[in-house]
C-alpha cells in the first residue's frame, strides 16, 4: 500500500513538472493510472468523483508537505488548473566542505546494518555526482570508534514506514510483568534507540494516552490500520527522556535492596554503594525513580526490596502479577 501511494505521487509530481499549462483534475485523473484504476476515467459516476477529489486533495497536500510547489491557476471560463513550474522548484547547487561530507559519512555509517543502508550509500553518491570534491572521502574513517546502530527486530521496518506515513499500526506487545501479550493499537510518531535497544513512541488509542513500547517486547506482525490519526503529533517527541523516567533514570532519592553476589550487574553499575552481607547476598543502594520497580521485577528471585516499603509492595504487587498469568 505504501508502495503504491509513492508511485502514485510520483507519477502525478512528473505530470505537474512536466506540464507546460495548467492540467485540471480531470486530465490529471485520464493521466495517472492509479487514478484510473481506482475511479476510472473523468466522467465516471459522483460517488468514483468524490473519492477521487478526497484522493486528489490528499495527494497534493503530500506534495506540498515534501516541498514541491504547486500553482492553482483558474482559465478565463473559470476551470482550475495546477502545474508545478521549474523554476519554482529547481533546487540550488549543492556544495559540501570537508567538515559537512565527513559528518553524512559518518551517518550513513550508523544505519550499515539497517534498512536505510542503500539510501544513505545512493544519497552520497548522487552528492557526489553534484560536485563533492573528489579529495573528499565521505565513507572514509575519521576516528578510532565507528557507531553502529544495530536493528534486529523485525517491527521496526514496518513501524519506521508507519511513522513516514503517518499511519496507525496494531500489534501484540508483552509488557516486562505479563506473563502474555496483549494487542495495542497506536499512533505511531518516532522510533529511537536508547542504550542499544529501539523504542516506539505514539498514541495508544485503547488507553487514550501516549506511551512509549520497546520494539524487543512486539511479538508477531505490525499490522497496518486505516483512518487518520486521532491525536495531535507534538513537534519534540522525547523518547529517551521518556525511557529514561520509566526506568528510573530519574531518581529524586534512594532505595535498598538485597542483591544475589555475581548477579544484577546493570543494577550494581548504578549503585551509589554497595555492601556484602556474606552468604552470597550484597546490599545496594540505587537511585529510586519512576518505573523502578518494574525493572526490578526483570532480576526475579535474584533481588529482594528492603526500603522504601512501598517500593516492595509494588514488586511484590508485579510479580504476584506474572505468576497469575
Amino acid at each position: 500500500m505504501a508502495i503504491a501511494k509513492a508511485e502514485r505521487l510520483m507519477n502525478l509530481a512528473l505530470c505537474l513538472l512536466g506540464t507546460r499549462r495548467p492540467l485540471s483534475k480531470r486530465e490529471l485523473r485520464d493521466s495517472i493510472e492509479a487514478y484510473v484504476e481506482a475511479f476510472g476515467p473523468g466522467n465516471g459516476a459522483s460517488g468514483s468523483d468524490d473519492s477521487f477529489n478526497r484522493m486528489f486533495e490528499r495527494d497534493k497536500d503530500d506534495l506540498r508537505e515534501l516541498g514541491l510547489v504547486i500553482e492553482t491557476v483558474e482559465s478565463l471560463d473559470g476551470e482550475i488548473g495546477y502545474m508545478a513550474r521549474r523554476d519554482s522548484n529547481r533546487l540550488p547547487p549543492i556544495t559540501l566542505d570537508a567538515e559537512e561530507a565527513a559528518a553524512l559519512g559518518l551517518a550513513a555509517k550508523v544505519w550499515q546494518q539497517a534498512r536505510l543502508a542503500g539510501a544513505a550509500s545512493g544519497a552520497l553518491q548522487k552528492l557526489r555526482a553534484a560536485g563533492l570534491p573528489e579529495d573528499v572521502d565521505p565513507y572514509g574513517s575519521h576516528g578510532a570508534l565507528e557507531p553502529r546502530i544495530p536493528v534486529h527486530e523485525a517491527a521496526f521496518e514496518p513501524l519506521m514506514l508507519a511513522c513516514r506515513d503517518r499511519r496507525p499500526v496494531a500489534f501484540d506487545y508483552r509488557k516486562a510483568t505479563a506473563a502474555h501479550p496483549e494487542q495495542r493499537h497506536v499512533e505511531p510518531w518516532a522510533l529511537e534507540c536508547w542504550r542499544g535497544h529501539w523504542y516506539l513512541a505514539g498514541w495508544d488509542r485503547d488507553r487514550g494516552a501516549e506511551r512509549v513500547f520497546r520494539l524487543s517486547r512486539i511479538t508477531g506482525k505490525v499490522r497496518s490500520r486505516g483512518g487518520r490519526y486521532t491525536a495531535d503529533v507534538p513537534d519534540v517527541v522525547t523518547v529517551r527522556e521518556t525511557v529514561a523516567s520509566w526506568a528510573g533514570e530519574v531518581a529524586d532519592r534512594s532505595a535498598r535492596i538485597r542483591l544475589r553476589a555475581d548477579a544484577g550487574y546493570p543494577l550494581r553499575a548504578k549503585a551509589t554503594s554497595v555492601r556484602e552481607l556474606g552468604d552470597g547476598w550484597d546490599e545496594l543502594e540505587i537511585p529510586y525513580g519512576h518505573g523502578l520497580d518494574a525493572w526490578l521485577v526483570e532480576f526475579g528471585p535474584d533481588v529482594v526490596v528492603l526500603e522504601p516499603a512501598e517500593l516492595r509492595a509494588d514488586v511484590v504487587d508485579r510479580l504476584r502479577a506474572v505468576a497469575k498469568g
